[in-house]
């Protein structure tokens, strides 16, 4: 029976996932973004990499300036991105969609989206306004349409979020429908730093700077 470690935003504090995995021996664990590391993210979990895998998904303040966003993207465990994926991990196929709805690019809430695409932006941002020959480093964190369409046209046992449904009052309804569309049977988000089990069993929040063992 798969047992996965689901570990709410760790803001560059790594000891209770540490400890947790020690204690618990899970087959992965799953960061929720807002990782905020302050080396890169295969020396914080040095003591675990032989232990368990390590899976991630980004949070907003993980591209709030260069250095969090070096230490985990270009990490040794920067393949370990869930962002826009689904993969087999103990058995257990989980999806990914980091980073938060900005209104810049598009609020569910309100309807239409300011860019389908992060092509769309590039297109129509200047090139003065790359980034690393990309998007500008604050929205590598922003959601967009195309990302969750597809993986809406996916199935997956878990779905991974940084930012929580409208089932939380400050969620996105765009989270809550992707769950359904997806047809998980679980979905575990982070950033609201709050530790809620939602009615109907599906969702769960995991709280700031702690861990939640899931199993099968």
């Amino acid at each position: 029976m798969p047992k996965i470690l689901f570990c709410g935003d760790p803001h560059s504090e790594f000891g209770q996932i540490i400890s947790a995995a020690h204690a618990h021996r899970p087959d992965a664990v799953v960061l929720l973004g807002d990782i905020e590391a302050t080396r890169p993210l295969d020396i914080e979990l040095a003591a675990i990499r032989d232990l368990t895998e390590i899976w991630w998904i980004h949070g907003n303040h993980d591209t709030d300036t260069p250095q969090p966003y070096a230490f985990l993207f270009d990490s040794a465990l920067g393949d370990r991105n869930l962002h826009g994926r689904v993969v087999d991990i103990a058995g257990v196929r989980i999806a990914g969609l980091g980073g938060i709805f900005r209104g810049k690019i598009w609020a569910p809430e309100k309807g239409q989206a300011l860019y389908e695409s992060p092509q769309q932006y590039l297109a129509e941002c200047g090139k003065e306004n790359y980034w690393r020959d990309g998007l500008p480093l604050r929205h590598r964190s922003s959601i967009f349409p195309s990302e969750v369409q597809a993986l809406s046209a996916r199935e997956a046992d878990i779905l991974v979020t940084h930012e929580g449904p409208d089932l939380h009052p400050y969620g996105s309804p765009a989270l809550t429908a992707l769950a359904v569309k997806m047809n998980v049977a679980a979905a575990f988000h982070g950033h609201h730093h709050e530790d809620i089990a939602y009615p109907g069993g599906v969702w769960r929040g995991v709280g700031l700077r702690q861990v939640y063992l899931w199993s099968r």
